[in-house]
């Protein structure tokens, strides 16, 4: 054993009430977090029955109510998915039969993706099932498509042709192409990738469940749904022979038979998931077997109201289009320019004057760099972490005390259930934080416990007669948000010479695991003299301080630590026959402590530490009157041989790179990331004179930001140019391939502005939206010119191609009759997103951002894809035609 004492470093502290033993569970890298949060709870119970009198384990934080909470609403947001978009594809064929063969490849699709989830060892999480939720519109495109072309091929030639024939033409028809989409979606989540370090961990799970979702969908929309449509895009299942009495009556025997089976399983097993949703799954069973059973007819386009209407609103629209198209294009390229950063491109190089103060009323008009940017969006996670920071040099003993008053602080707030407050660092390597640093977990409870307070309606105003009515289906109170009990924690504690930091304990740990900062934003100053970064870090603490948006700033003490030096004179311990050795014995051993024995207790041990008491050692004076034994046994004052003196020096020393470095910690409130930083970036540029040799590094989850949108930069430009050739593979003409390509753009305009309406901030979560936006859109653009080029190759060869009418003729045909494929397949992608749109809970806000372009960008892919694509292809068919024309007349 060590020589050495083993110093007390560090405090832990329970609700404001006194100190306690506290200890961490690690889990083994790879592990599944709720088991093993599971299994030991199991352990701790089983603990319980051994413990000493008044002795109790106290959980104080674990993962588990976030991963169950997460888990749920995913759960719950893919149900209603699926229910939303199986309405869909109901209320737009109007046949149950078709409908079901679309739906059922969703169960199906997600099943393998799951499948392979469980071989590639990745557990069910926010991002990993998110992936599937995103994916669900666009798994069912291409059931949805195929199935109306079948009703379409019946309509034109059922009765003429056999069922299954037909049904291998209309699948033909449009499988090739819908392949080809599905790989296009499936490719576009490339970039997603190669992201790297935090944002990969983070976001490559719902990469690989979405492109194993699409994958499956792929796959399934070229064996599963022509077969599918084969057996039950019928008018009736039962044989057509019968009566339709007769197959009316039967149809409801066999789902009363069909209920009953599952009503007497439930009842005979009532311990299986039958016997605990019986009755609920037996009518379920029930309905299903009725609903496809039951005789249903195959309505035509012209008697589908839905589809009619479509018809009427689209059919001017696009003959107008057709016959206007330079007009269209130019407003096509007026909306696309409202992505460019104008106000940087045009209002700041203006000068002075009415021009420019125009230009500042247009920039209203162009969003982007009016969009901040961040890492990711705030991840609630239903606890808070409190990680205020001291100056160096605190005591122990003011460490115990103001611990214990910030906890007790935090504990009277009736939303907390539990705070464990930790100053300094335990008894371990793995914990290397000084008593300047405190960390206090709060445990809240759950939200509906939580305090209300009064909100202003439109109606607060109003009458008590029509007042209280509508207060009760609006009321004029609501639970109080997280941010706003942070905000009162905050005001509650201010103290002298603490500076005040909260966040999330999970996001803390990765942030400070990643770049060792705490805070959203962090200064690294890089030099080599330490006395130098210390007046650097303290002039840009005062300097940050004033920028609009800074919460609290803290800048890392690192020449502030206060150290006892004994200067030992060797001339003066000779005179009294003293070595240095000895002089440092009687320090070590008196006032810095020395094991001098074990003590055995049971099969543990234990080191006995003996030193002077306080009392002879709690001041300079005394520590001088300290009496060394010489050899001729008389003892002296330690002052005769040595002098003592306290001076300051680095508490600690940190280095990157090699470098010395001070570290300064930015919290923020009321602004994003990337613009504070690039605030405080000329700010401090054009106020600190930094000597040579010294650098400012920016870090924190902005270095997350700046190195993931690095990465896309690259991979992205590489990553259309790869949707360009499967788009060459399919078409085989370049110009076509191009066309659909200008689907992007549009889709990113509706994505900007949507993105910009709700508030949002750019962030990797965006970023993954508009990536899966581009997939989805160019998939609406191949839809579009399949049809189109359907129409034109039936005119052609019909020998009713001559004239620019014929054209535009075959172009209005092969859009305003298609028009219903092209809104299911854009209403199920967005009617799929709408529930992660509007969920809460766990993981939500990460899921909006990644559906809020989304559905922005379908909207307006989908409108300037169906009017402007038809003019660009129109243009281009019509100089072609009148080329052959040409040809034809000259030969």
């Amino acid at each position: 054993s060590s020589d050495l004492p083993e110093l007390r470093r560090g405090i832990t502290e329970l609700d404001g009430e006194g100190e306690v033993a506290g200890g961490v569970v690690l889990m083994r890298f790879g592990g599944n977090a709720l088991a093993t949060i599971d299994r030991v709870k199991e352990k701790l119970e089983s603990l319980k029955a051994g413990l000493p009198e008044g002795v109790e384990i106290v959980p104080v934080y674990d993962r588990s109510g976030l991963i169950n909470s997460a888990i749920d609403t995913l759960k719950v947001k893919l149900i209603e998915e699926s229910i939303v978009v199986a309405l869909v594809c109901v209320i737009f064929l109007l046949h149950f039969r078709s409908a079901f063969v679309a739906i059922f490849t969703l169960p199906v699709g997600i099943l393998m993706a799951i499948i392979v989830m469980n071989f590639q060892g990745l557990n069910a999480n926010i991002m990993s099932l998110g992936g599937i939720a995103i994916a669900i519109g666009a798994m069912i495109d291409a059931a949805i498509v195929m199935i109306e072309n079948a009703h379409k091929q019946l309509e034109k030639e059922g009765g003429t042709k056999d069922h299954w024939l037909i049904i291998t033409i209309a699948a033909k028809q449009v499988g090739p192409a819908l392949f080809f989409s599905l790989l296009i979606i499936t490719f576009s989540f490339l970039p997603i990738f190669t992201l790297q370090a935090q944002e990969g961990r983070l976001f490559q799970p719902l990469a690989f469940t979405k492109t194993y979702s699409m994958a499956a969908a792929a796959l399934l929309a070229v064996t599963l749904v022509p077969v599918m449509m084969g057996y039950f895009i019928k008018t009736t299942l039962l044989p057509e022979l019968w009566s339709r009495k007769k197959q009316r009556l039967v149809s409801v025997g066999v789902s009363a038979l069909i209920f009953l089976l599952f009503w007497l399983i439930s009842a005979l097993f009532p311990m299986s998931v039958l016997g605990a949703f019986g009755i609920s799954i037996a009518i379920f069973m029930g309905a299903l077997t009725l609903l496809l059973l039951w005789p249903q007819e195959i309505k035509p386009e012209n008697r589908n109201p839905v589809n009619r209407f479509l018809i009427w609103v689209y059919r001017p629209v696009i003959r107008w289009v057709l016959h206007h198209k330079a007009v269209t294009m130019a407003l096509a390229v007026l909306v696309v320019l409202t992505l460019l950063p104008f106000r940087s491109m045009v209002v700041e190089k203006l000068p002075e004057g009415p021009i420019r103060t125009l230009a500042g009323k247009m920039d209203r008009f162009f969003p982007l760099e009016k969009i901040g940017g961040e890492f990711m969006p705030p991840l609630y996670e239903g606890d808070l972490l409190y990680m205020p920071s001291t100056f160096p040099g605190i005591s122990i003993t003011k460490a115990r005390e103001l611990l214990q008053q910030t906890d007790k602080i935090i504990k009277s707030f009736p939303e907390v259930e539990r705070v464990f407050g930790k100053i300094g660092r335990a008894d371990t390597a793995t914990d290397p934080a000084p008593l300047s640093m405190i960390e206090t977990t709060i445990m809240l409870k759950p939200q509906e416990e939580w305090r209300e307070v009064p909100v202003e309606r439109f109606f607060s105003g109003w009458p008590g007669f029509i007042r209280t009515p509508l207060a009760k289906i609006w009321p004029e109170k609501r639970v109080i948000t997280p941010k706003e009990l942070m905000d009162e924690m905050n005001r509650a504690i201010q103290l002298p010479g603490v500076t005040n930091a909260w966040t999330m304990p999970i996001k803390t740990r990765i942030d400070m695991l990643a770049t060792g900062i705490k805070t959203p934003v962090g200064i690294k100053i890089m030099g080599d003299n330490l006395d130098t970064l210390a007046v650097l870090g303290e002039k840009i603490e005062a300097v940050v301080r004033q920028i609009p948006g800074t919460l609290s700033v803290y800048s890392e003490r690192v020449v502030g630590g206060y150290y006892l030096d004994y200067n030992i004179d060797r001339r003066a311990a000779a005179r009294y026959g003293l070595t240095v050795g000895d002089v440092q014995d009687v320090i070590q051993s008196a006032i810095g402590g020395m094991n001098v024995t074990e003590t055995v207790e049971g099969l543990e041990r234990y080191p006995v530490n003996v030193r002077y008491s306080r009392e002879f050692r709690d001041s300079i004076p005394k520590l001088k009157r300290i009496l060394i034994a010489t050899p001729t046994g008389a003892q002296i004052p330690i002052a005769q041989v040595a002098n003592i003196s306290i001076s300051q020096g680095p508490p600690v020393i940190k280095s990157e790179n090699s470098r010395m470095s001070a570290w300064i910690y930015v919290d923020l409130a009321g602004i994003d990331i990337a613009t504070y930083v690039q605030n405080a970036r000329e700010v401090i540029a054009n106020e600190i004179n930094l000597p040579p040799g010294y650098n400012i590094v920016w870090s924190g989850q902005y270095e997350y930001m700046e190195r993931a949108n690095k990465r896309l930069a690259v991979v992205v430009p590489i990553t259309l140019l790869v949707i360009f050739l499967l788009l060459y593979f399919n078409f085989r003409n370049v110009s076509e391939a191009i066309i659909v390509m200008l689907s992007l753009p549009f889709a990113i305009v509706g994505g900007i502005w949507f993105i910009y309406m709700l508030g949002y901030n750019m962030s990797i979560a965006v970023g993954v939206g508009f990536i899966a936006l581009a997939g989805v859109s160019a998939e609406i653009g191949v839809l579009v010119l399949i049809y189109i080029d359907h129409a034109y190759e039936e005119r052609l060869l019909a020998g009713r191609m001559n004239t620019k009418e014929d054209l535009y003729d075959a172009f209005i045909e092969g859009t305003s009759e298609r028009v219903r494929p092209i809104m299911m397949t854009v209403t199920a992608i967005i009617a799929g997103l709408l529930p992660l749109f509007w969920g809460h809970g766990a993981g939500a806000d990460t899921m909006r951002r990644i559906a809020a372009p989304m559905i922005g960008g379908m909207v307006s892919s989908t409108i300037l894809t169906l009017i402007v694509i038809p003019a660009i292809y129109a243009a281009v068919k019509g100089r072609s035609l009148s080329r052959n024309k040409k040809e034809e007349r000259d030969a």
